[in-house]
């Protein structure tokens, strides 16, 4: 049936007064649309899909019934052949008739913003912005209408009451500045003086985008604001738009996202020349999907070779001792804190929220097991006023390996003007070890020790950690901690890491 005469027979269906009627028309070939909306445009058509959707007014006008009749046998005229349908119809009392919903896909969060919990609205009491714009399929810019918002909202869940989640956002308070970069120093903020790539948060931000998947982690998606706090006037950081997490950053076309860059020669190259048969890992993945969770897996998942959209200098910076950092930050999320943190999420199909809060613990456990066993583990030195050293083993205590049999330490003066050492002598234990009886005792004196675990599962264990430890008083207080020492034959610190 030709579209004119299905808009005619929708005609016949409405009821008396009615006063906006929103229309769709979908192509029977979808590379039709583009022609369809270029014969449609004067009703300023919004696209869904593959719909184009439109309003129709019994009044006369650009949007008016004679208009739309007559723009529909054009779209027949060129033998654009497809299905006209009614979405919804506003009579006088204003009540509307919606479409059914299509799937499960949440409203993003604006940009600017940051982020806030979750509210409700009722589409047809939504505020738009008066200068609001959308871009229409010629290019046009045009206002942005209702059936601009009810065509986005089609596609978005929505709860049996009627009503959408949205995300609100809070406005960033001060002047906003624009983005930073991952690499270099603000040349207007005089305290901004470590180069970002040397930063261990930002180098670091790779794991945690690993984690949850985070992929869209970019300079266009950071923001610097100009606050006073106290009084002073400082430069505040924000990352923002992480709206490409869990699964939500793959669609139908795109699943290799945390598997390669945007442009990732090797696998392109391999690709190219083997006409598509040589597969890459993410397309041999059997992935559970759920509409709102997207695809995302924790069983083949391995952050060594997880892929950002775009290398950053920071992540190409990453060090194992920043990746050390940021994994016992993750590991601090209990089983039962992401459960919880996921149940916040409010999701409408409970094996949904089971199911990422089951990938979110396994990609833990696993960025556990490979970043807090790569270099040596041990946390938390103290040492007493009676000559006892004690410790943590983080991979240990997190249940990512086993407790090796013994630990060793080293002990040596250290001149803190020269960087010279002096060897004392070495004992060995669990994590609590006995000091050699010669410490120095003058207040203010400085000692050194390198502690190393024995592990034959975990070479990387063997190589110490450098703590320093000054004479204060009566006792010893820790002075400083290199987890990646660089020492000279002569037993000076080259370079320290910290």
């Amino acid at each position: 049936m030709r579209a004119v005469e299905q808009w005619d027979r929708i005609q016949e269906t409405l009821s008396e007064g009615w006063q906006e009627a929103r229309l769709s028309f979908t192509p029977e070939d979808p590379s039709a649309i583009a022609q369809a909306a270029a014969v449609l445009a004067p009703l300023g058509p919004g696209r869904a899909l593959d719909s184009l959707r439109f309003h129709v007014r019994p009044s006369g006008g650009p949007s008016g019934v004679e208009s739309v009749r007559n723009l529909l046998s054009r779209v027949d005229a060129k033998r654009i052949w497809g299905e006209v349908a009614l979405l919804d119809v506003t009579a006088p009392e204003r009540v509307a008739v919606e479409a059914p919903r299509r799937s499960r896909v949440p409203v993003s969060s604006a940009r600017t913003r940051s982020p806030s919990p979750g509210t409700r609205s009722d589409a047809p009491a939504t505020m738009r912005s008066p200068g609001a714009a959308a871009r229409r399929p010629s290019g046009a810019r045009t206002p942005y209408t209702r059936d601009d918002m009810n065509a986005i909202l089609e596609i978005v869940a929505r709860k049996p009451d009627n009503t959408y989640r949205v995300i609100a956002g809070r406005l960033l308070a001060g002047k906003i500045l624009g983005g930073f970069q991952y690499a270099g120093t603000r040349p207007d903020d005089p305290n901004d003086v470590v180069p970002h790539e040397h930063r261990r948060e930002l180098r670091a931000l790779r794991v945690f985008g690993a984690w949850t998947n985070l992929t869209d982690l970019k300079a266009a998606n950071t923001l610097d604001a100009l606050a006073t706090e106290n009084g002073r006037t400082i430069v505040k950081h924000y990352l923002q738009d992480v709206g490409s997490t869990f699964g939500m950053c793959n669609d139908l076309h795109e699943w290799d996202l945390s598997y390669e860059h945007f442009y990732q020669g090797d696998t392109t190259a391999k690709r190219l020349f083997s006409f598509g048969f040589a597969l890459s890992p993410w397309q041999t993945i059997q992935y559970k999907e759920y509409p709102s969770v997207g695809k995302f897996e924790g069983d083949r998942f391995d952050p060594r070779t997880w892929r950002p959209q775009t290398p950053t200098i920071a992540y190409l910076e990453t060090r194992d001792d920043d990746a050390f950092w940021a994994a016992r930050r993750i590991v601090a999320f209990t089983d039962d804190l992401i459960r919880a943190a996921v149940h916040t999420g409010e999701y409408s199909d409970p094996e949904a929220e089971k199911y990422l809060a089951d990938v979110l613990i396994k990609r833990r456990n696993k960025i556990a097991q490979v970043y807090m066993t790569a270099i040596n583990p041990i946390v938390s030195p103290q040492l007493d006023a009676n000559g006892r050293l004690t410790f943590e083993n983080a991979a240990v205590a997190a249940g990512a390996a086993p407790a090796p049999p013994s630990y060793r330490a080293a002990w040596m003066t250290f001149d803190n003007t020269t960087g010279q050492t002096q060897p004392i002598s070495e004992t060995q234990g669990p994590t609590t070890i006995e000091a050699p009886r010669n410490l120095p005792s003058a207040s203010g004196s400085y000692i050194a020790i390198d502690i190393s675990a024995d592990s034959d599962a975990h070479p990387a264990w063997k190589k110490p950690i450098r703590t320093y430890f000054r004479r204060d008083g009566g006792g010893w207080k820790l002075a400083g901690l290199e987890r990646i020492p660089e020492i000279s034959p002569a037993g000076a610190v080259k370079k320290s890491t910290h």
